[in-house]
């Protein structure tokens, strides 16, 4: 497909390295992801995707990533809080990465999401984690499948800027 088929973006972004960890089923309280994130905060671990939700039966979830690097520590820290806010569970994936399609105006662009993840589900690239802004979509994936993603990806917008970013 040439370019002028394509959506233009600003860019599209990878970021290797990356553990996704979620704590699971505790209690709808506002206090509670302020406490899972200072917590981590606190042992300096950076969070670098973020997803709170509410599921069906009023339990919340957050899922987070940080550097695949401080996995074991983020987990410590989970235990610590899990029995504190009543979770039910923890779960991790150690090698993932973040996919980035940005550029400004989503706002007014609501196909992007669309043709991201149709970009990425016919690509055969499973989507584990979305979380967007007003100028990026994001989702995580596993690691191996950057290459796969970028060039969906790429089939799909015209990006001037691409980014990939690998742990050192």
């Amino acid at each position: 497909m040439g370019s002028e088929g394509k959506i233009k973006v600003g860019g599209i972004m990878a970021n290797g390295g990356l553990a996704i960890v979620s704590i699971l089923s505790f209690p709808d309280r506002p206090d509670i992801p302020g406490m899972i994130l200072h917590a981590m905060g606190k042992q300096n671990i950076n969070i670098e995707f973020v997803v709170h939700e509410i599921d069906i039966e009023g339990s919340g979830n957050m899922t987070f990533c940080i550097d695949q690097k401080h996995l074991e520590a983020a987990l410590e820290v989970l235990e610590g809080v899990k029995p504190l806010i009543e979770a039910k569970g923890i779960s991790y994936h150690p090698n993932v990465a973040t996919i980035s399609v940005f550029g400004p105006h989503f706002r007014e662009r609501p196909m992007i999401s669309g043709l991201m993840f149709n970009a990425l589900g016919t690509a055969g690239i499973n989507v584990l984690a979305i979380s967007t802004s007003i100028s990026s979509c994001s989702c995580v994936i596993q690691a191996d499948q950057i290459e796969d993603a970028m060039r969906a990806l790429h089939e799909t917008f015209e990006a001037p800027h691409q980014i990939t970013k690998f742990a050192p």
